[in-house]
């Protein structure tokens, strides 16, 4: 099936589920005429067509016949104010899925089609009322689960993203008009000093790139959470950390090792920073078919996470099953729990033994005591991997792993009335791309090239940046980006 974009669309605007009310909104050039058609007044007439805009208006929603469905309040908003900068209606009826469902189908009978996913933010878009950055912050909006990806999304609403943007869109196109220029005229622009002024202008450019990319990392773990997965050998106390983490029994415990068969995953809340935690088979050899594929299971899990927290039982000795873990992880940020700390004097591991079987897999590992000395831990790869001793009994160690986590994944407090901090991966590659072709031009004028490489870099980062705010961007992708909202936005 072709959509037109001048097709009035309707969709349900509130969750689809029972409420005490939901929202049908109706976007496009017949929104007015079509709800007309279907809604009485107080006075069971049909006067919608000559209300203002900016009004709310109480009546009836019928069907064809004039029968009644609901009971309703209408917001009228006519184009360019509204949205999406087309006539838009909001039906306010009761939130039951049936009369809902009723409305939406009598709308469509009438002449509406069922919006795609997004549509409205993307015709708001398209017809300019807002940038692709802001579009997106929509949906981040809608999604977020943490007040930093909250606020950041509502500093990208409100254009802060959008601005920083544009001002270094307009600083790369000024030189690279002047370029132009001087090529086509010689005579009249002196280009004998420009290389130099050219050079501080682009190192800036560049220094402000950076500092956007730098944000990214942290920005993404602060929006989107932490993939954490628990490992260990069974009965070593992954799923009673689980249970700790989340508040609740979500994970059985027995004295039987080989319990947990299956992963089990939760959102799990640590002050500002959201892990999505799962917990895995115990890894081990083992002859059940059933655990087998547990333990496949958690290797998979492990190989995709941001964080491991790897538990030991410290009561036993580490051995080959140990190692195994150790080469599975080597890669990855990780933070080691000894546990069962309250039977210390039945402790039989400690931090060298740490040491001697990660050295074993790695070259580069040497033990080190830092974190204000909260813990011992030791330097991985060049990554730093804290060794907590906990208890799952009386929980010591929790507090410590809460702030291990933070000083591994943040770099400082942020202060988000003062930072634009880059969360979308779309707007990260488009940054890196302009990054480097800034640096590039930076490599051109050191090199003593002709002012025309540096045009064709200047532009490629122009575009890039482009891509950011949807100028110089193509359909398929502003498609792809739209179909990712929920109905009804």
């Amino acid at each position: 099936m072709i959509y037109s974009d001048q097709d009035t669309i309707a969709a349900i605007a509130t969750a689809m589920s029972d409420a005490g009310i939901g929202i049908i909104r109706v976007s496009g050039p017949d929104a007015i005429s079509i709800v007309d058609n279907c809604y009485l007044n107080a006075h069971k007439e049909h006067d919608l067509m000559f209300h203002a805009a900016g009004t709310i208006q109480y009546g009836y929603f019928c069907d064809y016949r004039e029968e009644i469905i609901d009971e309703i309040m209408i917001s009228v908003m006519k184009a360019p104010h509204s949205y999406t900068r087309e006539d838009v209606i909001e039906i306010n009826s009761h939130g039951g899925m049936l009369v809902m469902n009723e409305i939406l189908q009598t709308l469509t009978l009438l002449g509406c089609r069922i919006a795609q996913p997004g549509e409205f933010t993307k015709r708001a878009f398209l017809n300019g009322r807002i940038d692709l950055t802001k579009a997106e912050a929509v949906m981040d909006i809608i999604s977020a689960d943490s007040d930093f990806a909250l606020k950041n999304s509502q500093r990208q609403l409100r254009g802060k993203v959008y601005d920083k943007i544009v001002n270094m869109r307009k600083e790369i196109l000024y030189e690279n008009a002047f370029i132009e220029s001087a090529l086509d005229d010689p005579e009249n622009y002196d280009l004998n000093d420009y290389p130099q002024k050219l050079l501080n202008k682009v190192m800036m450019l560049s220094a402000d790139s950076k500092k956007l990319l730098d944000t990214s990392e942290e920005g993404k773990i602060r929006k989107d959470g932490i993939r954490t997965v628990i490992v260990g050998k069974p009965n070593s106390g992954k799923s009673s950390l689980l249970n700790i983490l989340t508040g609740e029994e979500r994970a059985i415990v027995t004295e039987i090792a080989g319990t947990t068969r299956d992963a089990i995953e939760e959102t799990v809340r640590i002050d500002d920073i959201v892990l999505h935690v799962t917990d895995t088979a115990g890894i081990r050899d083992t002859q059940d078919q059933i655990e087998k594929i547990g333990v496949e299971k958690a290797k998979k899990y492990a190989s995709e996470a941001d964080l491991i927290l790897y538990m030991i039982d410290s009561t036993r000795n580490l051995d080959e099953e140990d190692a195994t873990i150790v080469n599975m992880i080597a890669d990855k940020k990780t933070i080691i729990l000894l546990n069962k700390s309250d039977l210390g004097e039945k402790s039989e591991v400690s931090e060298n033994d740490i040491l001697q079987i990660f050295m074993q897999e790695n070259s580069c590992c040497n033990l080190c005591l830092n974190y204000r000395n909260l813990y011992s831990c030791i330097m991985n790869q060049n990554d730093v991997i804290p060794i907590i001793r906990t208890s799952m009994i009386d929980l010591n160690g929790i507090d410590f792993l809460k702030t291990a986590i933070s000083e591994l994944f943040l770099k400082g407090e942020i202060v988000p009335k003062q930072e634009i901090y880059i969360t979308n991966a779309r707007h990260k590659n488009a940054l890196q791309r302009a990054y480097d072709s800034l640096l590039l031009v930076q490599k051109s004028i050191e090199q003593n090239m002709s002012e025309d490489f540096f045009a064709i870099d200047l532009m490629n980062a122009y575009q890039s940046l482009g891509e950011i705010i949807g100028e110089d961007i193509g359909d398929d992708l502003v498609n792809e980006i739209f179909s990712k909202f929920c109905m009804g936005k």
